[in-house]
């Protein structure tokens, strides 16, 4: 993986604190985008990609893929939503047929993306949760080497204060 400048750094206190910085990138997701999320089990990556569905307006549920490997939302933007924590790594990544969910004018949201991180393009959003010292606490933190992701990263950056202070 190349280095990756640190964007922004956002400390959530509640698994709703979560589901509101999910729904916010949602709400600013453009089509192609991808969000790379990666942390240990129970961190939130689930919680935080129902918020981004409720932001691009997914009706229903989302539930994480982990036996199915992949699933597909419908909401103003079709989501892709990936996990890959049953691979083993790249390859079978590949034999998944990720590339083709990579490359469309959709949004991807991809669990686990660090068990295969050399798959993804360089244009993506990778998003890291922590846990902390609290059990409902989480550190987010959120890299990327393309400006494309800026306008999240500003929006992300208006409701932190909010978020923190709360």
């Amino acid at each position: 993986m190349n280095p990756m400048e640190i964007k922004l750094n956002i400390h959530t206190q509640s698994p709703e604190q979560t589901q509101a910085v999910g729904q916010l990138i949602g709400e600013y997701a453009r089509e192609g985008d991808i969000f790379l999320l990666s942390g240990e089990l129970g961190t939130g990556k689930t919680c935080l990609t129902q918020g981004i569905a409720v932001g691009l307006g997914v009706p229903g549920y989302v539930r994480s893929p982990t036996f199915v490997l992949m699933t597909q939302y419908q909401g103003r933007l079709r989501l892709h939503h990936m996990d890959l924590y049953r691979l083993e790594g790249s390859f079978q990544a590949w034999d998944l047929g990720i590339e083709e969910q990579l490359t469309s004018n959709e949004v991807c949201v991809v669990e686990w993306a660090d068990r295969a991180p050399d798959i993804f393009p360089d244009e993506c959003l990778w998003i890291d949760l922590i846990h902390t010292q609290h059990s409902n606490s989480r550190n987010i933190s959120f890299y990327s080497q393309s400006t494309k992701y800026e306008p999240i990263i500003t929006n992300l950056r208006q409701i932190k204060c909010v978020i923190e202070r709360n």
